[in-house]
């Protein structure tokens, strides 16, 4: 057998991506003598030539024989010195053959032998492979194989890659499992896994499952973040976890660390929006002693907890503050201030706040609009309403779904429904759909004006659009007709309600039922008991005084006794009247 030639010295390819830092003591032991293993040395051979010719051809008969055990004495030994890269090549291509596996055991020994040439990126994808491939749940046997492969290597670099594969794939607990493997066996802390699994934890885990996790790392020497603190105080807040956000504020502290204002705020927030706001104070007062000053979003949170409980004085006396010490109001704050007032009903100061903001110079926003639109809508005051519309559309803004339907709601309250279904027409021709609020308040503007046809029109109209009306709705249809003694026309719409999966309620069978009793159908109104009956839909208060008004004025006194004593009913004010 003729041997080429190899220089024994390989120039190792450093990786200026990742430069961590790891410890490498020599593992190549002596080269086994030439002959000694002569699949070995036709392996070498191959991967010497194979600029000359393929590996496939080579090593063609010989592929069957080859076993991962050869690969991990090649990795080993590399009798010859053959490069890094063209051992990875080799490994590589008996990958692609469908005939060979390799073992867990052979990825991690090629993975130690990238890590000591300082092949990092070769060994973080090649780690990630093989994650990948056995899957959730494989921590413990992987580690396993890394101790067992490593021999003489002591890089850390291994386990932060492991713990960043598990990471990427979203298997949080392998890579919790792979922290703490390393811990147990007295290895140096993989901290740049450490920090890189953190940081995916804080995106998709649980708050407290990624607070447990950082005390642990922490516990082990990982750097404290006041970030990092602040992060999981917003999450923990964001789920109503107030007391564990206090105790994440107070750890700061605990670290020899001090709370920024983000910190404070974040905290103070939090409280305002779980109801607690002496708890959110005093944060604010603790915060002053601590000479950090309250800025924009600190006022912005209390102000918002005042006003959300109704004590808008104080939260007047707040801005007031906030104003004197130089800060200047944002959006935010004038919104909060505008949507308490208007709750209140006190739209003239909610205008006068609202003309402060434009004095400052500040852009109103749609949602600020609309706010000050419908406060004006429930005041009844329609005239100012339009007049914020105009305005809206001088500054840019497009009236959208709600300014459109909280109009058509206040002028259907107001008994304008001819403005109302301008507005309804203006509304599509914006091409803005009409959703469930607005079609009902037109139907029920419809109803109260006696205009039947035209809310059975619209209710028309409402399904065609792929809307579905609920209960109430067909029941003021229903009304509406029965007022007008088109008791026939209700019927069908019970029908139709019905057939659309609708159970009819007490308040609907009485609407129909007065409608019988006001045409004098006693004998169909009882008829309607019965069948109220059968479907178990008990009567009310209501249904025994229409009956009663029914058989009082159409029907025989002394049937209705009759009735009354089977229904079991107890007479009231009405009935005596």
């Amino acid at each position: 057998m003729v041997f080429l030639k190899i220089p024994r010295k390989c120039r190792l390819p450093s990786s200026p991506q990742l430069r961590l830092p790891f410890f490498y003591t020599t593992w190549y032991s002596p080269p086994p003598p030439h002959g000694e293993d002569p699949i070995l040395d036709t392996i070498s051979h191959a991967i010497a030539n194979s600029q000359l010719k393929p590996l496939h051809i080579s090593l063609g008969r010989l592929l069957p024989s080859i076993t991962p055990r050869h690969v991990i004495n090649l990795i080993n030994h590399n009798p010859y010195s053959l490069p890094p890269q063209s051992l990875l090549t080799f490994f590589d291509f008996l990958s692609s053959q469908p005939k060979f596996r390799h073992t867990l055991q052979s990825y991690c020994t090629m993975a130690h032998f990238l890590i000591a040439c300082k092949m990092l990126p070769q060994a973080q994808s090649l780690l990630s492979f093989l994650v990948s491939r056995k899957g959730k749940g494989s921590a413990l046997s992987v580690l396993d194989s890394v101790i067992e492969t490593r021999g003489t290597r002591r890089s850390d670099f291994i386990f932060d890659a492991l713990m960043i594969s598990y990471a990427d794939l979203g298997f949080m607990s392998d890579a919790i499992q792979c922290f703490r493997f390393v811990r147990k066996h007295n290895c140096a802390v993989p901290f740049h896994g450490c920090g890189y699994l953190l940081d995916r934890m804080m995106k998709r885990s649980s708050p407290l499952v990624t607070w447990g996790f950082y005390l642990e790392i922490l516990d082990s020497g990982y750097s404290p973040s006041v970030y990092n603190f602040n992060i999981l105080m917003h999450k923990l807040c964001k789920e109503g976890r107030i007391k564990d956000a206090q105790v994440v504020f107070d750890e700061i502290v605990k670290r020899g660390l001090c709370p920024t204002v983000v910190s404070y705020n974040t905290l103070i927030n939090g409280y305002c929006k779980s109801g607690n706001l002496e708890e959110g104070f005093r944060l604010k007062r603790v915060m002053e002693e601590a000479r950090i000053s309250p800025d924009v979003f600190t006022y912005s949170a209390l102000i918002n907890g005042l006003c959300k409980e109704g004590r808008l004085d104080h939260a007047n006396a707040l801005f007031d503050e906030m104003c004197r010490r130089g800060l200047v109001p944002n959006d935010v704050i004038f919104t909060t201030l505008i949507d308490g007032q208007c709750k209140k009903g006190r739209m003239d100061l909610a205008m006068e706040i609202y003309q402060q903001m434009l004095r400052k110079g500040l852009m109103p926003d749609l949602v600020m609009y609309n706010t000050l639109i419908n406060g004006l809508c429930k005041d009844g005051d329609l005239k100012e309403a339009k007049k914020l519309v105009d305005e809206m559309r001088m500054r840019g803004l497009k009236p959208d779904k709600i300014t459109y339907t909280t109009l058509i709601d206040g002028f259907c309250k107001e008994g304008d429904l001819e403005s109302a279904i301008e507005i309804r027409e203006e509304m599509i021709r914006g091409g803005i759909q009409p959703d469930n609020v607005a079609f009902t308040a037109l139907i029920s503007g419809l109803c109260k004006a006696g205009r039947a046809v035209e809310a059975e029109r619209t209710l028309r109209e409402m399904v065609n659009a792929g809307m579905k009306p609920d209960d109430a709705t067909y029941t003021m249809i229903m009304d509406a007709f029965c007022k007008k003694g088109d008791v026939k026309m209700s019927f069908k719409l019970l029908k139709e309600m019905q057939s659309d999966g609708h159970v009819p309620g007490v308040v609907t069978y009485n609407v129909l039922m007065n409608g019988l009793c006001k045409l004098g159908q006693t004998k169909n109104a009882r008829m309607l008991l019965d069948a109220m009956l059968n479907l178990g839909v008990v009567p009310d208060d209501i249904t025994y005084n229409i009956l009663l008004e029914g058989h009082s004025k159409h029907g025989n006194p002394k049937n209705f006794d009759k009735l009354r004593s089977e229904m079991g009913l107890v007479s009231d004010y009405a009935f005596y009247n």
